[in-house]
């Protein structure tokens, strides 16, 4: 599929949202909001199709709210109506931009994930390593704001290049453009199913960068936190100086100064909520704290077995007993 001149009508047609709204609701339909929004289910949708084929569609604004995932995380929550949308939009744009994805690329993808980033990054340490033989350096690096410093202007050109289809242009830059964060045109709201892939279609311009331009062959990426590893800890240094600038220059995006370091593997690297050493991995000390606030907050048996099934991949005897005590 090809994002030409009949995408839009795809994107905006009555099957695409009916479909859309069946993904949605799958885990929200005892949402108050949810539930209001489907007393007149039939109606809401004509009336959004409606809109939408006549671009007389406005997309309305944002709840905000915080959470702390350990850190503490600005949440900005659209209407039912414009959250459906973004479903519409993502369910047609994800499978032709997914392709254009680099393998390594691990964040709101389909059959990708954390743990399949952390077996990656065990992998690749123990290729460069040479079987752990010889030392493997890391450079882990991670941008600051990521979400908030998105740039509009430059994720529209980005789209550009990909989608000749005027109108599907119009409706991405209304979602786009429906949110700022500290300054117009800068920003995307962490809680759009549309942020997920606008921010991977963004980051993917560093990926090509990264694999076909430096041609660095150890790197991994999820959503803004990445790796590179090499066993020549100066190749790091002076890749970092070309990334710095890449990033500030092509995308408008900051390296965080207190996220970025480069050490050793055999020292242990923490890396997505997992501190990963040459033969094991044990859990970050922030990801600990949270599990356990999460369970004295909720014991139920899904929110255990979810804790379970995630310390099975890695070195957790002791935290598995702890967590199975409060079944």
């Amino acid at each position: 599929m090809e994002i030409n001149f009949n995408t839009y009508d795809t994107i905006i047609s009555l099957k695409n949202i009916h479909e859309a709204w069946r993904e949605f609701i799958s885990d929200k339909r005892y949402k108050n909001d949810v539930a209001e929004y489907a007393l007149a289910l039939s109606n809401n949708i004509s009336n959004l199709h409606h809109d939408l084929k006549n671009k007389t569609y406005i997309h309305f604004g944002y709840k905000a709210f915080s959470i702390n995932d350990p850190k503490p995380r600005n949440i900005h929550k659209a209407i039912v109506r414009d959250r459906l949308l973004h479903h519409a939009i993502y369910r047609i744009l994800y499978p032709y931009f997914d392709k254009k994805f680099i393998h390594d690329s691990y964040s709101c993808r389909n059959f990708k994930g954390t743990h399949k980033a952390c077996n990656r990054f065990r992998d690749f340490a123990r290729k460069v390593s040479k079987n752990h033989s010889r030392t493997c350096w890391v450079l882990k690096c991670d941008i600051r704001k990521f979400f908030a410093s998105i740039d509009h202007l430059i994720l529209l050109n980005i789209l550009k290049r990909h989608i000749f289809d005027v109108d599907t242009l119009w409706l991405l830059e209304k979602v786009i453009e429906s949110f700022s964060s500290t300054q117009k045109g800068k920003g995307l709201p962490l809680g759009n199913l549309t942020s997920q892939l606008l921010v991977n279609i963004y980051m993917n311009e560093f990926d090509q960068y990264i694999k076909h331009t430096l041609k660095i062959k150890y790197y991994i990426r999820y959503a803004d936190d990445f790796l590179v590893l090499s066993d020549k800890k100066e190749e790091l240094k002076s890749l970092l100086v070309l990334i710095d600038t890449f990033l500030k220059e092509r995308l408008a995006l900051l390296l965080h100064p207190n996220k970025v370091f480069i050490k050793t593997f055999a020292s242990g690297v923490d890396f997505l909520g997992w501190v990963n050493f040459s033969d094991h991995r044990v859990l970050r000390t922030a990801t600990k704290r949270k599990m356990f606030r999460k369970l004295k907050e909720s014991n139920k048996k899904e929110t255990i077995q979810s804790y379970l099934g995630m310390l099975k991949h890695g070195n957790g005897f002791k935290l598995r007993n702890r967590v199975t005590n409060f079944l």
